[in-house]
């Protein structure tokens, strides 16, 4: 087992230390080699090969106040300041919602759609530009689409399209910003009902409410987004929602109720009704609110 050098501490034994407080604070002690990897600079799939690395005091100074952070309930994602999405390195900042799993399972989804061989997209809510950029990199021939009110989060999308060279334009307007002839909508919309505040991880408070909670139950933006979308769609285009168990089943009767076809809630990867799809009826009549407006792409 290899030990520190004099006085000087190696990266083992950082990890080690880190690791150990990690667990006694009922955190996940694997968080350690990112928090090892923030504090280093090093990447982390080049940690295991410098673990017998002395680490200058600098180093540790920094893995000390991360840390302290991270024990006091700060997200592990805005101390790394990146999340992986879909295999996609995104960059994070305190205040936009950090992108999780479950979303992927709606990016999965998405891609499991009937969609023409180059469907138009629109992401509503985009915040990191997860979901969008996740698509136009599965899809390249798609027109991808993102909406977005908060200019902090569509700043940071933008950057985020921009360093990985992928080409979605960026609205910074509400729902679907008046777009038509979509052939898909999908969005992470705030769904939490303001009753959870109260029980709310620390971790929760970091980021922006008005992307976390959305009324008493929770649909306060889905129900209008789901509105609006029926116009933006083509007929027989697709809807698709990431909702809480607690209110997907909800929403999809009313949409049943309101003439949507093939309205379906799905389970996410531990088996909790997580998404809901649902279909603008093929034979619906087009509105006449005009043809798709075509923002210039990045």
């Amino acid at each position: 087992m290899p030990e520190a050098r004099g006085d000087t501490p190696l990266a083992l034994d950082l990890l080690r230390r880190l690791r150990r407080a990690l667990g006694a604070a009922g955190l996940p002690e694997l968080e350690a080699w990112d928090l090892l990897a923030a504090a280093t600079g090093w990447p982390r799939k080049a940690l295991y090969g410098r673990l017998t690395s002395p680490l200058p005091q600098e180093a540790l100074d920094r893995a000390e106040a991360l840390l302290k952070r991270r024990l006091q309930g700060y997200p592990l994602q805005y101390l790394v300041g990146e999340v992986e999405f879909f295999g996609l390195p995104l960059r994070v900042e305190e205040g936009v919602l950090i992108p999780r799993p479950e979303t992927e399972g709606l990016v999965e989804l998405a891609l499991g759609l009937p969609l023409p061989p180059a469907p138009r997209i629109l992401d509503v809510g985009t915040g990191t530009g997860a979901i969008a950029l996740a698509l136009k990199r599965a899809l390249p021939e798609a027109e991808v689409y993102a909406t977005e009110v908060d200019p902090k989060a569509l700043a940071l999308a933008r950057e985020n399209a921009e360093r990985l060279g992928l080409a979605v334009a960026f609205l910074p307007a509400p729902f679907t910003g008046g777009l038509r002839d979509l052939d898909l909508v999908v969005s992470n919309p705030p769904y939490l009902p303001e009753a959870y505040r109260e029980k709310a991880p620390r971790e929760l408070g970091y980021e922006n409410p008005l992307a976390l909670y959305a009324g008493p139950e929770g649909l306060s933006v889905a129900r209008p987004l789901a509105e609006e979308a029926r116009q933006s769609l083509k007929p027989g285009g697709y809807l698709l929602l990431e909702l809480a168990p607690e209110n997907v089943h909800l929403l999809a009767r009313e949409l049943r109720e309101k003439g949507w076809k093939e309205v379906a809630v799905l389970p996410d990867l531990a088996g909790r009704d997580r998404y809901l799809r649902a279909r603008r009826p093929p034979e619906e009549a087009e509105g006449e609110e005009g043809r798709l407006h075509r923002p210039h792409l990045p």
